[in-house]
């Protein structure tokens, strides 16, 4: 019996947590993750713990989905109070760090008038110390450089503080997971390993390739009291087998939201990862086709990651795909603001190998093509974010962009992207065009009072029919697909999104397809799942690799 090789089941969930917090971008890069503690986490609980009756009304309400209220019975006010006390206690160095910040903008908006920054160093709060330059733009605007490198080798960077709640879910039915933090419940495993712990990577490579309960117990240094529980995540039955594609065309897969798998012979990319589980009991009550990581290739060449945001860069699924990915390849940052945490930093700090960073209009040769990575404008609110770029996949001829969420802010940008990589044919395009405000994402980081008038206006927004038209009609696009709404029903604990026939969104990007196919392009609003298939349009002798 203890020889006995087993299969990690497909519906074996993995949240992945900081401080018993969901873990997203800005809860790993040490300078983000220290104002979120302190300007959101603590807040929450502190208001949950005061008026735990306020919060359990407002997540009743459909239209309070997604705010800053705790999805949890008034009966556990005791456990939010507890957790609230530990983190003041032992997070005291992250509340440090964020008064700091605050303190040093507080001292530059006052005394940095354009003369030498030089002699503020002496009055930088101890905390920051040595993570920062003070900087001014050519306006003499000044501003904090943040060193992010040291940061991650400083009392800011806790590994011990992230851990890994694993349980079998049979639905799709899970709570917005980001204003709610997580407390051990029976029938779940809750590790504290840092995610750069290499059993997470022999984990889930059992979902292919088994092996015995010891060895995976022993990988992972998991306790005796954990057994009983842990043994019902496994299973001797064999999975499906996964096929690489092995066709002449190039393939492309829409998983959910921004994932697409592009796939040739010779290569296989993907995009901003996530991946629905696989239920024993069927899918869910909704019966929506996907594909789930049983669908996946055993190897993944090439993930690209488009930007920062929680619903792009999510590491409950890159965790589990993290075995099987070749080279991942993100945006390069912008060096220090602290809005813009470098993507690379993150990844290669929580385990992720080969990770490449890629500016605009840069190319990286790929098998049978190339990817070059586009300027990216819109969903931020404005600000200097650097990290975030579209991807152009050529490939056997065809030319595949997928823009994430850009918005057509500037149309005369696509006619200079056109007239250096020519014709799209196919565009994938974010269509949120009623996003949320500023604050909803950067809140945390603003250490002034950000006026209501300000933050509605500087919404998160991607384009709408008119933007995403002057998008398609300057690419001479041939096929047309609206990804990234959030719609799939087992998105919601990341999106949180419900839209109606009414929703802007739905109203808009009916319209561009509607529009679209007027014009004779193929178009629609993906959801679910969904295969195309491209022929190769390179010359037969490069096909055939003759020149």
């Amino acid at each position: 019996m203890n020889n006995e090789k087993l299969y990690l089941k497909n519906n074996v969930q993995v949240e992945p947590l900081f401080n018993q917090w969901y873990a997203w971008p800005h809860l790993i890069a040490p300078a983000t993750a220290a104002m979120n503690v302190a300007n959101s986490h603590v807040k929450i609980m502190k208001s949950f713990v005061m008026h735990p009756d306020i919060h359990a009304a407002a997540v009743k309400n459909p239209a309070m989905r997604g705010g800053p209220f705790l999805d949890l019975d008034v009966s556990r006010s005791a456990e939010v109070k507890a957790l609230l006390d530990e983190t003041v206690s032992k997070q005291k160095k992250m509340i440090e760090f964020s008064e700091a910040v605050k303190t040093l903008n507080s001292l530059l908006a006052n005394e940095a008038k354009g003369t030498s920054l030089e002699t503020l160093y002496s009055r930088i709060p101890e905390p920051l110390r040595g993570y920062v330059e003070l900087i001014y733009d050519l306006n003499n605007n000044a501003g904090i450089r943040f060193i992010e490198s040291l940061l991650y080798n400083s009392p800011y960077y806790d590994e011990s503080l992230q851990a890994l709640d694993f349980c079998l879910i049979d639905s799709d039915n899970r709570p917005f997971v980001f204003s709610t933090p997580r407390f051990q419940q029976d029938k779940h495993v809750w590790l504290q390993r840092p995610f750069a712990h290499e059993g997470i990577d022999e984990l889930f490579k059992m979902r292919n390739t088994p092996q015995t309960f010891a060895y995976i117990k022993e990988r992972l240094e998991l306790s005796d009291k954990d057994d009983e529980v842990f043994r019902t995540f496994f299973t001797t039955e064999p999975p499906r087998p996964s096929v690489r594609y092995d066709g002449d065309q190039v393939r492309i897969r829409y998983l959910n939201h921004a994932c697409i798998l592009v796939e040739t012979k010779d290569v296989s990319i993907m995009t901003d990862p996530i991946v629905s589980y696989e239920y024993q009991n069927g899918h869910s009550s909704e019966d929506v086709h996907r594909y789930t990581y049983a669908d996946l290739p055993e190897r993944i060449d090439y993930v690209l990651l488009t930007h920062t945001h929680s619903d792009h860069i999510v590491y409950e699924t890159l965790l589990q795909l993290r075995h099987k990915i070749e080279h991942i390849i993100v945006p390069r940052s912008g060096g220090g603001a602290l809005e813009d945490p470098s993507a690379k930093l993150l990844l290669q700090h929580t385990g992720f190998k080969n990770v490449i960073e890629i500016d605009e209009m840069e190319s990286i040769p790929i098998p049978g093509g190339k990817i070059t990575g586009l300027p990216f404008f819109g969903e931020h609110g404005d600000l200097n974010i650097r990290t975030r770029i579209a991807h152009l996949i050529s490939l056997n001829g065809n030319q595949i962009l997928c823009a994430a969420d850009s918005r057509n802010i500037e149309p005369m940008l696509y006619q200079r992207i056109h007239e250096m990589v020519g014709d799209i044919s196919v565009l994938f395009l974010g269509m949120e065009c009623e996003g949320a405000p500023l604050s909803w994402m950067y809140g945390a980081l603003i250490t002034k009072a950000l006026d209501r008038k300000m933050d509605q206006s500087r919404r998160l927004n991607g384009s709408d029919c008119d933007r995403g038209m002057d998008i398609i009609n300057r690419f001479n696009c041939e096929q047309v697909y609206i990804y990234a709404m959030g719609q799939e029903p087992w998105l919601g604990y990341l999106t949180s999104i419900k839209y109606t026939d009414e929703s802007s969104p739905i109203v808009e990007s009916n319209k561009l397809v509607e529009a679209c196919r007027s014009k004779g392009i193929i178009s629609e609003r993906i959801y679910g799942a969904k295969e195309m298939v491209l022929e190769d349009r390179r010359p037969a002798a490069v096909a055939c690799g003759l020149s």
